[in-house]
C-alpha cells in the first residue's frame, strides 16, 4: 500500500510540448480508472496551446499495483505518466528550478512544512532547510512555491504558507502568506536564507479551510497569487479583507499603482480581482497576456475563469454548485449582472488542485 506518490508527466508529440509536472496525492483507493482518467484532462482552448487541470482526489490510500508507466493518447499528444518519489507526506506545491547545478531539480513543499529538493534523473531527494514556521490546520499549512523564469538574475524563490496571526478575541488562527527566499548550496547543504514576507493577507479565520493558494508571475514583473474564502463565505463580496480574491504585487511586495482598487477607501489596494470561493490554480499565458484561474465549487461548479482586473466572479452570490446538506443551489442563481461567467464549470466536481499552461 502507499499512501502518497509524486508523479512527472512526460508530453511528446509532434509540435515537442514542454514537460509538464503533476502532483497526486492521496488518491481514491480501489480503481486506476481514477488515477489514468485524471492524468488525462485538459481543457482545449485552441489547436495550439491547451489548460491542462491537475487534480487532486483524497482517499487514504492507492493499490501498489497501480503504480506502473502508463501512457495515453489525447488530442494528438502522448502523455506518459511515471513515479519520481514516494514516501511524502501530502505535497501541495511544486517548482522546477534551474541554477546549472543539475539538469532537473525539482522543489517540494509539504503542507507540514517539510521542504525537498528533487533530482529528477537519479530520483534522489535531499531535504532544504530554513522552511518557514507555519499554521497546520485543515487545509492550511505550507502552500505553493514557485520559480520565476528570470531566476538565475536574481535568485528569489517565492512560497505561500498559512502564518499563525491572532485573531478576534485573542485565538489563533492562519493567514495565507506570501513570502520569498533565496537557496544557498554552500558547505554541502541546502538552506533557504534571506527570508523576507511580502504579504501577510487579511483573512485569518479559525477555520481550516479554504487558504488557495497558488503563485503566478506575467511577464511585466509583478506577481499573483490566490486567497480562499477562508470557510466564510460573505468573505467572496467583502473588499474590506483579501479572503475569497486574487492578489497583485510587485514581486518586491510593494502595490502596483495601477491595481483596480488602488484608489478605493473601502477596498484594500492589494486585490486585483474577488468573488472566488477556493482558487488553487492560476496559470498566465505569456503569449497573449491573459491570467487563467481555476476553483473549487462547493458540491459541483468548480470553475475556469480568465482574470480580468476588479471584476467580480461572483461567489457566494452566483454558483452552479449545491449546498452540502441537500439538493439546494448556492446563492441566487448561476447569473447576476455585474458578475462574471466561468469560462468552463465541472459539475460533478473533480477538485482541481493547479492548473498549468502550456
Amino acid at each position: 500500500m502507499i499512501q502518497n506518490m509524486l508523479m512527472l508527466t512526460k508530453v511528446k508529440s509532434e509540435s515537442s510540448l514542454c514537460e509538464l509536472i503533476l502532483a497526486l496525492s492521496k488518491f481514491v483507493s480501489g480503481s486506476d480508472k481514477c488515477l489514468r482518467s485524471s492524468c488525462s484532462r485538459h481543457l482545449t482552448v485552441r489547436p495550439r496551446l491547451a489548460l491542462f487541470v491537475l487534480l487532486l482526489l483524497l482517499g487514504r490510500v492507492v493499490e501498489a499495483q497501480i503504480i506502473q508507466v502508463t501512457t495515453e493518447q489525447h488530442a494528438g499528444v502522448n502523455i506518459q505518466v511515471e513515479q519520481l518519489a514516494s514516501g511524502l507526506g501530502i505535497p501541495w506545491g511544486l517548482a522546477l528550478i534551474s541554477d546549472g547545478s543539475a539538469e532537473c531539480e525539482l522543489l517540494i513543499t509539504e503542507r507540514k512544512g517539510k521542504i525537498s529538493l528533487l533530482d529528477c534523473l537519479s530520483g534522489k531527494r535531499y531535504s532544504v532547510g530554513g522552511a518557514p514556521d507555519v499554521f497546520v490546520s485543515g487545509q492550511g499549512g505550507l502552500l505553493d512555491v514557485a520559480v520565476p523564469t528570470d531566476y538565475t538574475d536574481h535568485g528569489w524563490i517565492y512560497f505561500t504558507y498559512s502564518k499563525e496571526v491572532v485573531i478576534e478575541g485573542g485565538d489563533r488562527g492562519g493567514a495565507t502568506t506570501l513570502a520569498r527566499a533565496r537557496l544557498d548550496r554552500s558547505k554541502g547543504l541546502l538552506t533557504l536564507l534571506q527570508w523576507q514576507t511580502l504579504l501577510v493577507t487579511r483573512s485569518a479565520t479559525d477555520s481550516g479551510r479554504h487558504f488557495g493558494s497558488r503563485i503566478a508571475f506575467d511577464a511585466q514583473g509583478y506577481i499573483y497569487f490566490g486567497v480562499g474564502d477562508r470557510g466564510e463565505r460573505p468573505n467572496g463580496q467583502d473588499l474590506t479583507n483579501h479572503a475569497g480574491s486574487i492578489i497583485r504585487l510587485h514581486r518586491d511586495g510593494r502595490v502596483p499603482d495601477d491595481n483596480p482598487f488602488i484608489d478605493h477607501r473601502s477596498a484594500l489596494p492589494e486585490i486585483w480581482s474577488f468573488g472566488h470561493r477556493n482558487p488553487q490554480g492560476l496559470a498566465f499565458d505569456a503569449d497573449d497576456n491573459r491570467l487563467w484561474e481555476i476553483e473549487h465549487g462547493p458540491r459541483g461548479g468548480d470553475e475556469v475563469n480568465l482574470i480580468e482586473a476588479g471584476r467580480n466572479y461572483g461567489w457566494p452570490v452566483i454558483s452552479y454548485g449545491k449546498e452540502y446538506w441537500g439538493p439546494i443551489s448556492v446563492g441566487e442563481g448561476t447569473h447576476k449582472t455585474g458578475m462574471e461567467q466561468p469560462l468552463k464549470t465541472y459539475i460533478p466536481s473533480i477538485a482541481p488542485a493547479s492548473l498549468l499552461w502550456y
